[in-house]
C-alpha cells in the first residue's frame, strides 16, 4: 500500500505576512446589504402605493347638474350640494324671527295625499266669534250674528226646513210648520240680551218664560233668578256656513250648539259634517204674529 506522507501543517497567517484589515470595523458588509434590502422594499411599497391610486387613463366624464349618481351596492357616497331652497321660519343670527313663507293653494293641493282631492269650503271650518255690530238680530237674509241692543220680536227658522220654525210644544221647543194664530203666537219670541252674558241672545216666550236647556234638551221655563238659569238660558251667536244663519253655542258649554234632531230641538256637541251644520243652521226672521 502507498504510504501517504503527512503534510506539515499550514503556518499560522502571521507567518505569511497576512494582517487583519482594521479600516473598517466589523460587520460592515453586512450592514450596508441590509441598508440597502430596506431601501428596496420601501421603494417598491411606494410605487406599488402610487400605481394602485393612479387614476385610469379613461375618465367617464362629469354628469351633469341635477344628475343622479348611481352608487353600486355597498359603496360609500356623498351627497351632492343640492340648490338652497325657500328659507325655514325660524330665528336669524340676531335672534329675531323670521318672517313665514306663504303657502299658495298650489302647494296646498300638491302636499294632499295620493288618490285624494283637497276641499277647502267655508263650512269644513269650525264656526267661529262674530264680530259685534250695532242693531238687531238680523231679519231674512241678515247675519244675525249681532246681539240686540233692545228687545226684538222675531222668529227662529230651520235652514235645511225652511218651512219650520221655532215652536213651544207642551214645554218643550220643536220645528213645526207654521199653523194658525195660536202656533203663530207660540212660534214668536222676545230676543233680549244674554242673562248671562249682555253680547249673546236670551229667547223670551210671550208669557214671560224663557227657552233654556235642561238635560241638554231645550224647554220653556219660568226664570227662578239663579246663575244656573240665566246660564242655560243665554246662547251666543257663532258664523254659520250658510248666508244670513248663526250657530247658536251655550255659554255654560262651549262647544255644544243648538240642533234639530227629529224636530226636536236639542244642545249637542259640534261635529264637523254637513248634516249637523245644516241642522245647527238657524235664521232670525221677522215674527210670524
Amino acid at each position: 500500500m502507498p504510504q501517504t506522507t503527512p503534510q506539515p501543517p499550514p503556518h499560522p497567517s502571521w507567518e505569511n505576512g497576512w494582517v487583519p484589515d482594521t479600516s473598517r470595523p466589523p460587520g460592515t458588509r453586512r450592514l450596508w446589504l441590509a441598508g440597502t434590502l430596506a431601501t428596496a422594499t420601501v421603494v417598491a411599497c411606494v410605487t406599488a402605493t402610487a400605481v394602485s391610486h393612479h387614476p385610469s387613463d379613461q375618465t367617464s366624464a362629469a354628469p351633469s347638474a341635477g344628475a343622479a349618481l348611481d352608487h353600486g351596492p355597498g359603496l360609500l357616497s356623498f351627497a351632492s350640494p343640492t340648490a338652497p331652497g325657500p328659507a325655514v321660519p325660524g330665528k336669524d343670527k340676531s335672534g329675531m324671527p323670521t318672517t313665514s313663507p306663504t303657502v299658495s293653494a298650489s302647494a296646498t293641493a300638491s302636499a294632499t295625499a295620493p288618490g285624494t282631492t283637497a276641499k277647502t269650503s267655508p263650512s269644513s271650518t269650525k264656526p267661529t266669534k262674530s264680530a259685534p255690530s250695532k242693531g238687531s238680530p238680523g231679519g231674512t237674509g241678515g247675519s244675525g250674528a249681532s246681539a240686540p241692543q233692545s228687545p226684538t220680536l222675531r222668529s227662529v227658522r230651520s235652514v235645511n226646513y225652511p218651512d219650520r220654525y221655532w215652536q213651544v210644544s207642551d214645554g218643550y221647543v220643536k220645528l213645526d210648520p207654521a199653523g194658525g194664530s195660536e202656533s203663530r203666537g207660540d212660534s214668536t219670541f222676545t230676543v233680549v240680551n244674554g242673562l248671562a252674558n249682555s253680547s249673546c241672545y236670551s229667547f223670551r216666550t210671550s208669557d214671560g218664560k224663557y227657552l233654556r236647556h235642561r238635560d241638554f234638551v231645550l224647554r220653556a221655563d219660568r226664570s227662578d233668578g239663579s246663575s244656573l238659569f240665566h246660564q242655560d238660558a243665554t246662547f251666543c251667536a257663532r258664523t254659520s256656513a250658510y248666508s244670513g244663519a248663526v250657530l247658536l253655542e251655550s255659554v255654560n258649554y262651549p262647544g255644544r250648539f243648538l240642533r234639530h234632531q227629529n224636530f226636536q230641538l236639542k244642545l249637542v256637541s259640534y261635529q264637523n259634517s254637513e248634516l249637523y251644520r245644516a241642522d245647527s243652521a238657524f235664521r232670525l226672521v221677522d215674527p210670524l204674529s
